[in-house]
């Protein structure tokens, strides 16, 4: 694996690399040595995934609050998807700021979303699948989010907004947490 850090303090966008040979490929999507010679979670005691039927499809903005906030470890096992951070750590030198990366099955890259940092994502194709692993288990009472739509975090999403959820559609701005 190849850890390239990106211009968000703490996050990481990794690089697999897939051995090939004439059946097909193969290559590591996790290890706790090299994570933890990156300094990175080496625990993770949930994994998800999601299915996205319809390109277009925004997903986010979500986090978990404290006392139980999440680090994610993001990769796109199916289609495409442009996946979006932003920090709202407010003592961070990129709060406000956000990062965009392409993940799809055949780049092989993979996203480390530290704990503090919204996330989402955008179905750049028709059933996009997002694997998750998770830092932290669930607590519904933690869950937070913020308009993917935000004026003042001016994310540029690739493609036209498709099927958000009820949710989705009625968080918050990020003026107002």
């Amino acid at each position: 694996m190849i850890f390239e850090p990106s211009h968000l303090s703490g996050a990481w966008l990794i690089q697999l690399e897939p051995r090939r040979d004439e059946r097909g490929l193969f290559c590591r999507t996790w290890c706790d040595r090299e994570f933890s010679a990156h300094s990175l979670n080496t625990c993770w005691p949930q994994a998800n995934t999601t299915r996205t039927f319809r390109a277009g499809t925004i997903r986010g903005l979500h986090w978990q609050a404290e006392p139980h906030p999440e680090i994610k470890l993001v990769r796109c096992s199916a289609g495409a998807i442009w996946d979006v951070i932003v920090d709202i750590r407010p003592e961070s030198p990129s709060f406000g700021r956000w990062a965009g990366f392409e993940l799809t099955a055949e780049n092989f890259r993979q996203v480390y979303v530290p704990a503090g940092f919204a996330h989402g994502f955008q179905a750049l194709t028709d059933q996009a699948e997002v694997s998750y692993l998770m830092s932290e288990f669930y607590f519904p009472e933690q869950s937070r989010g913020c308009r993917w739509d935000d004026e003042q975090l001016n994310i540029r999403w690739p493609l036209p907004p498709e099927n958000l959820s009820e949710r989705d559609r009625h968080l918050p701005r990020w003026s107002e947490l």
